[in-house]
């Protein structure tokens, strides 16, 4: 199987903020986005315990070469992946369940993340969860890959295989 997985960083997306963002009741594929909402938005700031997380140019290289190599010792095809300021993007062929992938990628960037000597091993990095798409055929994956590398902007970290 192929997937599109995304995962963020701890405090970029949060539910009430301007820009919408994707909770229980707006998580299928084409829904739209939540509303802005001052007071959820506060709430949610009020729960953190910590700042949000970004990824300058050195952490997104950590990231993407944790990614990588983190792929390749599972015997995981890696498509594609972006790394960008908050969030991370890879397309990942496995027969393991997408779920599962995403968690060991965020671990192996932390991993990697803490090995370059980056932040406090204590840092809260990524948000809890994540998107993880199944792609079912050829198109999908071709489509997917174009807005990973080429859909998200000025190019960052990138990887394509």
């Amino acid at each position: 199987m192929t997937y599109l997985i995304t995962f963020s960083c701890y405090g970029a997306h949060m539910h009430g903020a301007e820009r919408g963002s994707v909770d229980r009741s707006h998580n299928r594929y084409g829904a739209p986005l939540t509303k802005p909402n001052p007071r959820r938005l506060a709430a949610e700031s009020r729960l953190m315990d910590q700042s949000p997380y970004e990824l300058d140019e050195p952490r997104r290289e950590a990231v993407l070469e944790a990614i990588i190599r983190r792929c390749s010792q599972s015997d995981w095809g890696l498509r594609a992946a972006h790394v960008r300021q908050n969030h991370v993007h890879a397309i990942v062929d496995s027969h393991q369940k997408p779920e599962f992938v995403m968690t060991q990628l965020k671990s192996a960037a932390s991993r990697r993340l803490n090995e370059r000597g980056f932040d406090d091993q204590t840092r809260k990095r990524w948000a809890r969860h994540g998107s993880t798409r199944m792609l079912f055929n050829e198109e999908t994956i071709r489509q997917a890959i174009s807005y990973v590398l080429g859909g998200q902007g000025e190019a960052m970290s990138i990887f394509q295989g």
